[in-house]
């Protein structure tokens, strides 16, 4: 599933070519998505792309005419290419722009979607959220007084976006190994010192997955559509078995929140 350096790689690899596009054409393939593409999405037309944002896990384009949410779900992907593209197989909503160029989206899993709200009307996704890790709201001082009375494992609470959104499961798993905490532990178990350097390890584990995409970003125009999704280094995840990087014993694998998580049960405690 993409996470938030997965849906920050596709911003930043689709606005420079769609900001101050004027939207000439909306083509909805498949209109049953997680949620049903609106039939109001085709009052796009004419309108001009004015930014693309993201928050958390969601991509928002704003337009003169109001602003579309857009979530990638499972497998979702976004494409910029030539107006005379080969459609593919889930191709499933097309904004034909200005510049003849179009953006795709496709979805093999129909997990993602695509809804549509007014400039000035409230986006109900949007509203409960954690603030942003990469910015100054995130910080010990607002992690550890929401982690009092909480007895899950903090792995869960990592992955629980009214904490803090777009960790995901790599990134906690990443995170929690760079900070030496046990995945177990409850929530409420962990001190302030421990909570300022998880906070931190989650700055840095997303912001350097971030630069990683931006360098391995493949152009958003070119024929085959790649979403330039990046292989990161992992230290943990997946290596289930391999010697840990700092002390050399096996990596083990224990499922927690109906997720795969994997640890070093020698330098986290």
């Amino acid at each position: 599933m993409p996470e938030l350096p997965e849906v920050e790689t596709v911003r930043a690899g689709i606005a420079p070519h769609i900001e101050g596009a004027t939207i000439r054409g909306v083509e909805v393939y498949h209109r049953q998505l997680r949620y049903p593409i609106p039939e109001a999405i085709e009052t796009l037309y004419n309108a001009t792309i004015e930014k693309v944002e993201r928050r958390a896990k969601y991509l928002i384009l704003t337009t003169t005419r109001g602003r579309v949410l857009i979530h990638l779900g499972m497998s979702g992907a976004i494409r910029i290419l030539p107006d005379d593209f080969e459609h593919k197989k889930h191709d499933h909503f097309v904004l034909r722009l200005s510049g003849n160029q179009a953006l795709i989206y496709n979805d093999p899993r129909r997990f993602g979607f695509i809804l549509l709200y007014g400039k000035d009307e409230s986006i109900p996704f949007l509203e409960k959220l954690a603030p942003e890790p990469l910015t100054d709201q995130f910080t010990a001082a607002y992690l550890h007084p929401k982690l009092k009375g909480r007895t899950r494992p903090i792995k869960s609470i990592l992955m629980d976006q009214a904490f803090v959104v777009g960790a995901g499961n790599i990134y906690a798993n990443e995170s929690l190994f760079m900070a030496g905490i046990d995945p177990q532990r409850p929530a409420n178990n962990l001190s302030l010192e421990e909570v300022e350097r998880l906070v931190q390890e989650v700055k840095k584990v997303l912001a350097r997955a971030i630069e990683q995409g931006g360098t391995t970003l493949k152009d958003f125009t070119t024929p085959d559509g790649s979403p330039g999704y990046f292989a990161q280094e992992l230290l943990v995840y997946g290596q289930k078995g391999q010697p840990c990087p700092l002390c050399g014993q096996e990596i083990e694998r224990i499922v927690i929140g109906n997720r795969a998580t994997y640890f070093c049960s020698q330098c986290q405690k």
